[in-house]
């Protein structure tokens, strides 16, 4: 059985570029913060258009997709177009 392929896979942004959230198509996901690569790294799950973090350490965080932005944990990040 195919895997449905993830609409939100990719990096998403703040509007300055501190933050850089990348989400992985495995289900994993990759944040950095200024010059601190991999800042925090852990496991994601979507349910429709809401995302359920959970990072290595166990703290957990979620956000919401709407019209095209992330708004997650009180930040709002936008698509990096490649």
């Amino acid at each position: 059985m195919k895997e449905t392929a993830n609409p939100y896979a990719g990096m998403w942004v703040t509007a300055d570029g501190y933050i850089r959230h990348e989400l992985l198509p495995n289900g994993r996901y990759d944040e950095a913060r200024g010059s601190r690569q991999s800042a925090y790294q852990g496991s994601y799950t979507l349910t429709g258009d809401h995302i359920d973090y959970k990072d290595d350490t166990g703290f957990t965080a979620d956000g919401d997709f709407r019209d095209g932005i992330l708004y997650h944990a009180g930040m709002v990040l936008y698509r990096e177009e490649k």
